[in-house]
């Protein structure tokens, strides 16, 4: 079913439960031009590949983590402490129910959370916001799970307790496992983490958790970005004097090459930074971002790996890149003030979907994930055109944002 002149913004009480946070502003001024993208369609989908994928997904000890090229079913790996894709299956899971209100979904959900209650103590990186959010944070919100939050405020602590004021960052990575690096070390995802440290500041824990996220984002908007607004990767800071050691890239195609994945992350990143914050210079800041990785896309929308790889047409696509994107704009669309880029956001974010959804990208009748063609990390030889459960993740976030909207009319 066509989506049919969506309304775009509501004022607040009308729509508290847009987000997970349940206060994106809409404003019903605003209208999208007709789209092809057939939402309800979609979500069956999402919901038929679920239940393909569920009754082989038994071992609670481990969790799905990529599709391989050419195979049907999803890769398991353990869910070890040092494993930062563990809470994207459980968050998909609760996106389900919040979608389709099924309790399956949520029995589901539960039973895949919480087998590492433990992992609320990670202090060895930064990716406690990724593996607990999405699990624990959506069964919060979504689930009405209200013993979680205990949980989530000792992962919040955990969190913080990686951030070092001489640099203003969050340390997102051990030197022993990247001994490229001998100092402090934070990369561009660690944008997303700071999601949960929000989250635990408004639901009793500490203000300084809300204080930490926002000088993180400030010194990686000052520090992590080009003049032609693309992101570099990693960035080793001297842990004493805070000084910028290096810019380098672990997963793109070279240092100074433009990583599509880690321009993903900033504009999801900063789109958050602004809801949480309402500081206007995180918006005009998205903007930029989000207006520099439109300017690079191919026609379908979908970028390759990195924008500065060789012969980049014969380049591999990141799918998980375009999902991560195409929920952030949805985002991003009702916090612009101009009617004309709300409605500029608003259709980039679903020709993303409509070229995800296709023939070309979905993964409905080829394998178990709603999505493929994603690239983890080619430039480490591994996951390359593959399915990843982090695409598939951000890719239902998408459609429960999107449902959101329309339901917000």
């Amino acid at each position: 079913m066509k989506l049919l002149f969506v309304s775009l913004l509501v004022c607040l009480a009308s729509c508290q439960n847009l987000s997970k946070n349940k206060n994106i502003k809409v404003d019903n001024k605003v209208t999208a031009k007709l789209s092809s993208f057939d939402l309800k369609k979609e979500i069956k989908n999402c919901e038929a590949q679920l239940n393909r994928a569920v009754p082989k997904l038994t071992d609670l000890s481990k969790h799905p983590r990529l599709i391989e090229t050419n195979e049907t079913e999803w890769k398991e790996i353990p869910n070890g402490r040092l494993v930062w894709t563990s809470g994207f299956y459980p968050g998909i899971l609760w996106y389900m129910y919040d979608l389709t209100k099924e309790e399956k979904w949520k029995s589901e959900a539960i039973k895949r959370t919480e087998v590492f209650e433990d992992f609320k103590t990670i202090n060895e990186h930064h990716d406690i916001g990724f593996m607990m959010f999405p699990a624990y944070g959506n069964g919060y919100i979504f689930g009405d799970k209200k013993e979680y939050k205990d949980i989530l405020l000792t992962s919040a602590e955990s969190l913080a307790s990686r951030f070092n004021p001489k640099v203003g960052t969050i340390r997102s990575w051990s030197n022993k496992m990247h001994p490229r690096w001998q100092q402090h070390i934070t990369i561009i995802d660690n944008m997303l983490n700071l999601e949960l440290l929000f989250w635990a500041a408004k639901n009793g824990g500490s203000k300084e958790f809300y204080d930490i996220a926002v000088k993180h984002a400030e010194t990686t908007m000052e520090n992590h970005f080009r003049p032609d607004y693309t992101s570099w990767h990693v960035i080793e800071y001297d842990s004493i004097s805070g000084k910028v050691l290096n810019r380098h890239t672990k997963q793109g195609y070279a240092d100074d090459s433009r990583w599509s994945r880690g321009q993903a992350w900033g504009i999801y990143g900063y789109s958050m930074m602004y809801r949480e914050t309402g500081d206007k210079k995180f918006l005009d800041f998205a903007v930029k971002l989000t207006d520099k990785y439109l300017e690079l896309l191919p026609a379908d929308y979908i970028p390759h790996w990195d924008f500065d790889v060789s012969n980049l047409e014969n380049e591999e696509r990141d799918a998980s890149a375009a999902a991560v994107v195409a929920s952030g704009l949805l985002e991003l669309s009702t916090f612009v003030k101009e009617k004309k880029d709300q409605e500029r956001y608003y259709s980039a974010a679903m020709r993303m979907l409509e070229s995800l959804s296709s023939e070309e990208y979905s993964g409905v009748g080829k394998t178990d994930s709603f999505l493929i063609h994603s690239t983890g990390a080619k430039s480490l030889g591994h996951e390359i055109d593959v399915a990843l459960i982090y695409a598939d993740y951000y890719y239902i976030e998408a459609l429960d944002r999107l449902q959101k909207m329309e339901q917000s009319k």
